[in-house]
């Protein structure tokens, strides 16, 4: 099983911020997926336990990003399309800790469609009600 969480932040601009999340995705046993660069700010955490999750959420909110906002709490991670992304995420190299970065909302968006949470990301981004 895997959990996840979303955040939003006004931007996310700082690369000594970025590397303190780098780190904490390595400690934590983490993937991170972060749109920097611009505004908005989005950060999607996933990993295979919920302390994980939570821990690197903690993280996140002691760096004190701008309009910091937990849009989606760490919780149980539901595939969308689950037999599809059930043997993408058996694969390790996937799942490596470490963090990716978008330039922009939209690629952003296509990542969460791959990944079988684009619904999810879209309510929790309030495109959808």
């Amino acid at each position: 099983m895997f959990y996840n969480a979303l955040i939003r932040t006004h931007h996310i601009t700082s690369r000594k911020k970025v590397s303190a999340l780098k780190r904490a995705a390595d400690m934590h046993d983490c993937f991170v997926l972060l749109c920097s660069g611009g505004c908005p700010g989005i950060m999607y955490v996933e990993a295979r336990e919920k302390a994980a999750v939570e821990s690197w959420v903690n993280v996140v909110r002691s760096l004190r990003y701008k309009d910091f906002q937990l849009v989606t709490r760490p919780g149980l991670l539901e595939d969308e399309h689950l037999q599809e992304c059930t043997a993408k995420r058996a694969d390790p190299g996937r799942q490596r800790p470490g963090v990716s970065e978008v330039d922009t909302v939209k690629e952003f968006g296509s990542l969460m469609e791959q990944r079988g949470v684009w619904k999810w990301w879209r309510k929790g981004m309030g495109y959808l009600s």
